[in-house]
């Protein structure tokens, strides 16, 4: 009988990926080539290999699931959003602390925001899991970065025309005034948006699953964060043999420059509870074999 084999892609689109020259079409309004706002350094092969893993195994994939990183130009970890000491815009990849904006040291450009950036910053330090860090402006709603790698779209747009199927697109990231790395649940919950909340419906659904394959960017944050929630529910909810479900793909996944160590750390971890490490190649023998199996038992 078909095993139910799903696929979970985790932010696959264009700002994250390395992108070379022929990927990156010219921009109408300014001219020249677009570029990725925060390419990882290898996310353009992994997608290429997750591609090839959706067009050569396809039929042996039973469900499908992509995230999207989906932010507004104004966010709380975009450059957008606060000023330096100096009255001058805070750089990418500054990390900002409660104490720093306590010490006017960087400050909200909307002063109406400090008591709310300061909640913020103060629930986020106290979780333990990150610090406040400024992104360059990225995956922004209906930007060509947030769009998905071109291949990994081209391979499971196949997929659902074969399986007239439809591909579970979850976004995340939208609401300004609190970091959404994991997709499955903001870094500080709002309590009155349910969108920055966990996600129960999603995680009950992905653990219908036999297994769950994980692929996309980047390692060290987003994927690393929607694993790890994940993983916690399903041990809290079904036990720690349900780890054994999750497969993280690591040709298919890179860390951010200079978070590597971060996300080796984190497959340690994360192998130590169970969860599967493996390669594309490693994977694909078990859909070629899930797609010659029947879809019920077949009558004795």
């Amino acid at each position: 009988m078909k095993r139910n084999l799903h696929l979970l892609m985790i932010d696959p689109q264009n700002d994250f990926c390395d992108l070379p020259d022929n990927y990156r079409p010219l921009d109408p309004v300014s001219g020249k080539p677009l570029a990725p706002a925060l390419p990882v350094p290898g996310a353009h092969q992994d997608m290429l290999r997750l591609a090839s893993l959706i067009n050569r195994g396809r039929a042996g994939l039973t469900a499908m699931s992509i995230t999207l990183d989906s932010h507004h130009r104004f966010d709380i970890a975009h450059p957008t959003f606060w000023l330096a000491a100096d009255g001058e815009a805070v750089k990418p990849f500054t990390e900002i602390s409660g104490a720093d904006v306590r010490a006017q040291k960087y400050q909200p450009r909307h002063p109406a925001g400090l008591p709310v950036a300061l909640n913020y910053l103060d629930r986020l330090e106290a979780a333990g899991r990150y610090k406040l860090m400024v992104w360059p402006v990225h995956c922004e709603i209906g930007s060509w970065g947030h769009n998905v790698h071109p291949d990994v779209r081209a391979a499971y747009g196949h997929w659902e025309e074969a399986s007239l199927g439809i591909v579970a697109k979850l976004a995340k990231g939208s609401n300004p005034w609190t970091e959404h790395y994991s997709a499955v649940m903001a870094e500080v919950p709002d309590a009155d948006d349910p969108d920055t909340q966990f996600n129960h419906k999603f995680v009950r659904g992905l653990a219908e699953a036999d297994q769950i394959y994980i692929a996309g960017e980047a390692g060290s944050h987003c994927v690393k964060a929607t694993v790890e929630h994940i993983a916690d529910y399903f041990e809290q909810e079904y036990g720690a043999a349900s780890l054994a479900k999750l497969v993280l793909l690591t040709d298919c996944i890179s860390p951010v420059t200079g978070f590597d160590a971060q996300y080796q750390a984190f497959l340690a971890a994360m192998q130590a509870r169970g969860v599967q490490l493996m390669q594309s190649a490693d994977v694909l023998p078990e859909l070629l074999a899930n797609a010659s199996r029947p879809l019920a038992a077949e009558p004795a």
